[in-house]
């Protein structure tokens, strides 16, 4: 079975950084990824930056996936989005719990598989669906076997495959899988890597959703201290490091977040291609 590949971009709130995007995007589509995703802000704060990336995508002809959840928002709005997405030729959802913008006083959380039912309901099997997974547990998880119960329920409402959140232990990936296989998921669940670049922007993104850095790779990376250089060029080596342990133990692709970024990612996918091209 062939490696999928694929990448994931946030919309971007000015007009230099949509066309500095739409550059990345050009570069990174000659790698011939599966998809390209595109993230979705609380309570629909980016819809309109996200679904203005996502048809600019289909439009140069990729396939994309837009990340959605219903946040602060009413299931007439989500289905409007969900319709204008089929209409426009999108046939990928990225399908979220998402988390409430601030002010939304009682409104409920609306879980993933409530939302991944709601797209199976209104448009049958149109679109390929994913999720996310959580191999260090998610923040509000209540137990390890509560999240891995979670995204079976996710999978059996009706997704098609899982995207992890991002992770330095390859351990936890695989651990991971083998708690899945005991409770009977048998989709696929492709790891998501993210590059280090900057370590300050990668501790707080770590913090807010429990990502863990190991130790070791956190003292080191603090010991460059500001030398950008240095922690790009070590970044790459480990996490080239740990994709190629996911793949050759057996991982069904990878999912890349790149920050809107061409390099690393672009160097780490064409080591990739050329050591796993079957």
């Amino acid at each position: 079975m062939s490696k999928r590949y694929s990448f994931e971009f946030f919309p971007p709130k000015t007009d230099a950084g949509r066309e500095k995007l739409s550059q990345t995007r050009a570069e990174l589509a000659e790698l011939s990824p599966e998809f390209f995703s595109v993230t979705y802000g609380a309570g629909g704060s980016t819809r309109n930056n996200t679904r203005g990336i996502v048809l600019e995508t289909k439009q140069a002809g990729l396939s994309v996936a837009p990340h959605l959840s219903f946040g602060g928002d009413d299931e007439a709005t989500v289905l409007e989005l969900i319709e204008d997405y089929k209409a426009n030729g999108v046939d990928r959802i990225v399908a979220l719990r998402g988390d409430l913008p601030s002010g939304m006083g009682a409104t409920r959380l609306v879980y993933a598989r409530e939302l991944v039912e709601f797209i199976r309901k209104h448009t049958g099997d149109h679109f390929e669906i994913e999720v996310a997974a959580y191999p260090e547990i998610h923040p509000d998880a209540p137990s390890y076997d509560a999240d891995v119960r979670f995204l079976k329920e996710k999978l059996d409402a009706g997704a098609n495959s899982a995207i992890t959140q991002y992770f330095f232990n390859p351990d936890s990936y695989f651990y991971f899988l083998d708690a899945c296989e005991k409770i009977g998921i048998d989709k696929p669940i492709y790891p998501g890597i993210m590059p280090i670049t900057n370590y300050t922007n990668l501790a707080r993104f770590s913090r807010n959703c429990g990502a863990d850095i190991p130790r070791w790779l956190a003292q080191k990376l603090e010991a460059y201290g500001d030398d950008t250089d240095s922690i790009a060029k070590f970044g790459l080596e480990v996490v080239n490091e740990l994709c190629h342990v996911l793949m050759e133990g057996g991982a069904p692709g990878i999912h890349f977040y790149t920050m809107n970024q061409v390099e690393p990612v672009k160097t780490l996918l064409q080591r990739l291609q050329s050591s796993f091209s079957a």
